[in-house]
């Protein structure tokens, strides 16, 4: 993986008669579709890293400081972070393959055949970039566009845009998307981009950008965009393909796979059922990304591993759930485990674990899918548009909730408001990734934050002042250096 995006960005051919050659039949075209989506492969991961690990959901206290550290204790040297560094470098590699479709279908077009094909393929890559833009800009804040294959000395020139521009960007991919992609698959193209999985990212960027500033260049823009979130969560809901599930452990459950099976995912990453036998999307690694390498040694397995340590889930998300609430026991191991001599009682994330489905030879080979979406999610956040001032009544939003706390077995709730809205979200998606960004919305992110620190940091790990300028992460040490003077680090880093 590149981490300069001079680099990510550059990646040409060895001769030039290679690109110009390769796209000559439709599989060629559907083969670098592939590609595009093979860079969703790291995505889960980075969501455990970045979010997870950056939010009240974590307490991690390593013996010897691992690249999580800093970013749970906040601290404000982060632009030469392993995990910063994959997150600008995978998504502008993505947006690269992506652009280098685009490009080859309005130059080569003529060789897909099918109009058809190449205008879904067309939305496909513009899908995937969007979700690649969106990504960055809830990360870093500004980011620079690149709308074709560029050159080194095209890239070299070529600044960061404020959040404003990007997500114009995002939206006119997005709009295309919606128009041109089918609502379903079936057969070897299951888990391609569909046109709803299209609407609920336009969904959740509108309801980012609607977030506040926090006086920072982040992803709010307080733009109060509320009402163009909700008519696209209706599609999607009125659709009548996805289903709320009433068994919350059967939403993760390795038999139960695939958005043809599964009708809580609309859209996944898909390690099962490959959208191709030649993807570089191989098995899943995330399951494992949270979980410590000696509990997977106390069950005698050399071959799961998991973290160099033990990256613990805070006491107050543990505490945070009722007694009878089966998403805990479900989320979060808390037996604790005897390794070499050694005994571990802190709790940790479990969610994506099925110790009998340990893989045979490597543990960056779990079969399961990674729901990058899923139909929950989209209802809770209809309810909190409906609660921020959209189109909808108090009951509407308490039943939303209600079916959600039925399903976990806690006892119906009125009057639900934002602030309850946000506890079930944090609940409800623990060990997904959606809690920081759901913070950073919220309004409330430095207050709840700082609170958390003052309550939850019983070992004086020195956990910085959360601050404003926190919301977003610096833009890696990788890119300033590339062409000093071309990017501005993000302030306070």
């Amino acid at each position: 993986m590149m981490t300069s995006c001079n680099k990510d960005l550059d990646l040409v051919p060895i001769s030039a008669s290679t690109t110009a050659t390769f796209y000559q039949s439709p599989s060629d075209f559907v083969q670098a579709s592939n590609a595009i989506y093979a860079d969703l492969h790291n995505y889960p991961v980075r969501l455990a890293n970045m979010s997870e690990i950056r939010s009240d959901n974590i307490y991690g206290v390593s013996v010897t400081v691992r690249d999580w550290d800093p970013i749970n204790d906040f601290s404000p040297s982060l632009a030469s972070n392993a995990y910063v560094i994959e997150a600008w470098a995978a998504n502008f590699n993505g947006i690269f393959r992506a652009n280098t479709l685009l490009d080859q279908i309005d130059k080569n077009g003529s060789f897909i055949g099918s109009t058809t094909l190449a205008t879904r393929l067309q939305a496909e890559a513009r899908f995937l970039r969007a979700f690649y833009y969106f990504d960055l800009v809830r990360y870093f804040g500004k980011a620079p566009i690149i709308d074709h294959p560029v050159s080194l000395e095209e890239v070299n020139v070529i600044d960061r845009s404020p959040v404003a521009d990007v997500y114009a960007f995002i939206t006119a991919d997005l709009q295309f998307a919606i128009a041109n992609l089918p609502t379903s698959y079936t057969g070897v193209n299951v888990g391609r981009a569909t046109k709803y999985a299209a609407e609920g990212l336009l969904a959740q960027m509108y309801m980012a950008k609607s977030g506040p500033t926090y006086g920072i260049e982040g992803p709010g823009l307080a733009s109060n965009e509320w009402n163009l979130a909700l008519p696209l969560l209706n599609d999607i809901i009125n659709s009548g393909l996805f289903v709320f599930n009433t068994s919350y452990p059967s939403i993760f459950s390795y038999t139960n796979q695939n958005p043809t099976v599964n009708k809580e995912a609309i859209f996944d990453v898909m390690y099962l059922d490959k959208i191709s036998a030649n993807s570089d999307l191989y098995g899943a690694s995330f399951p494992w990304a949270l979980t410590p390498n000696g509990y997977f040694s106390s069950l005698g397995d050399t071959k799961a591993n998991g973290t160099l340590e033990i990256i613990p889930v805070s006491n107050d998300l543990l505490t945070s759930y009722a007694t009878a609430d089966i998403r805990k026991a479900f989320t979060i191991y808390t037996a604790g485990y005897t390794n070499a001599g050694s005994t571990e009682n802190r709790p940790f994330y479990k969610k994506w674990l099925d110790i009998t489905k340990i893989p045979a030879t490597s543990r960056f080979d779990w079969g399961i899918n990674f729901i990058a979406m899923r139909y929950t999610d989209i209802l809770m956040r209809k309810a909190e548009c409906i609660l921020r001032g959209g189109a909808g009544t108090q009951a509407d939003v308490d039943g939303i909730v209600n079916q959600v706390r039925v399903r976990a077995g806690l006892p119906v709730v009125t009057g639900t408001t934002l602030t309850t809205l946000f506890v079930e979200r944090r609940k409800e998606f623990a060990n997904e990734g959606t809690r920081w960004f759901d913070l950073q919305r919220s309004g409330d992110l430095l207050t709840i934050m700082n609170a958390w620190i003052a309550k939850e940091d019983t070992q004086q790990k020195a956990i910085k002042t959360v601050v404003a300028n926190y919301v977003i992460y610096p833009v890696p040490q990788t890119q300033l250096d590339a062409v000093p003077g071309l990017y501005t680090q993000n302030p306070g880093y």
